[in-house]
This record gives C-alpha cells, structure tokens and sequence, in this order.
C-alpha cells in the first residue's frame, strides 16, 4: 500500500446544484472551512452574511486552502431577502437544524429536489429565521451532546447530498 499526494489523485470534478447559504457565521475558520468542503464536493455557490469574516482575513485564507477562488461567493445584507430570492430560482431551502419537525439525514430524499439550498445558522443562535425554510433536516447524534461544529455538518450533510444526487446521475444515464 502506498500512500497517495495531491499529485496523484485526479479527481472527477463536476458540480451539483448545491447552494449553501450561511447565515451570520463569525468564526473565521468556519468560513475558510466552507469554502474548502463546498469546493471539495461540487457546491454552485456560497452565500455569507456581510458581518461574517471577510475573504481577505487572515484566518480564512489560510483554512481555505486556495479554494476562495474555486467558487463562486457572494456576500448578502438581508437574510430574508436572498432566501426569497434563492426561492424564486426554484431551490428547495434546507435548514440543517435541529427542530421538532427535523428529518434525519440519512431518511432525506435529497434527489427528489433539482435545486437544493443548504441554510447553515450561526455557531451560536443557529438559524436566525426557521420559517423561511422549506424543511428541515439533522444528523442522528449518539452520545451525550445533541450538536456537533456547524461545519462537521456541512461536511456530514454534503456527503449524503452528493452520493444521492450522483446515485440518480448514475441511473438516469
């Protein structure tokens, strides 16, 4: 067995219609973070809120790892107003969120949707308006703690997302 470099590997890039939308994310790590986990598994786009860490903070830059430049960012002012929006173009907004009405990941049909947003909350209040999402989604937890990092999460999520989307690829070719 040999161990593998970023030279050897050559992934099969493609995106899939993933948006994430963060809303009011402060740790600069976690942005940098989302960056590198969108990029990794094909995200369209990110949206950040304008009060989160700004691209050209130190933090960011170095957890991102150069995929800043990989995908498509925008910054937004108004919570409601890019959800609406987002909501217009025809996405599904996904709150990965714990609420009474939450589905586990693993029970989500995510390629039943063409367009999918996944709506992040901060670090501390989580989402910061539930009602605009269209569902609700939360990943089973095992031991004492009932949350993990909000960027844990979008890795977790993110994998379910795409083995999905890329199983109904596969089939439908």
């Amino acid at each position: 067995m040999k161990q593998l470099t970023h030279n050897d590997i050559k992934n099969k890039q493609q995106k899939f219609p993933v948006t994430i939308v963060c809303d009011a994310i402060r740790t600069p790590e976690n942005i940098g973070m989302c960056f590198r986990i969108s990029e990794s598994f094909g995200v369209q786009k990110i949206y950040f809120h304008e009060n989160s860490p700004s691209i050209e903070n130190r933090k960011v830059i170095n957890t991102a790892r150069n995929t800043i430049n990989q995908i498509e960012h925008e910054t937004y002012t108004d919570f409601n107003k890019v959800i609406q929006q987002l909501k217009l173009e025809g996405n599904t907004i996904i709150g990965i969120e714990i609420t009474d009405k939450s589905i586990d990941i693993q029970d989500f049909k995510f390629n039943s949707y063409e367009k999918i947003v996944l709506l992040l909350g901060s670090e501390r209040s989580g989402i910061n308006n539930i009602d605009l999402t269209d569902t609700s989604i939360a990943i089973p937890m095992y031991g004492r703690n009932s949350s993990i990092n909000v960027i844990h999460s979008l890795a977790i999520t993110l994998y379910e997302v795409t083995n999905q989307l890329k199983a109904k690829n596969n089939t439908s070719n």
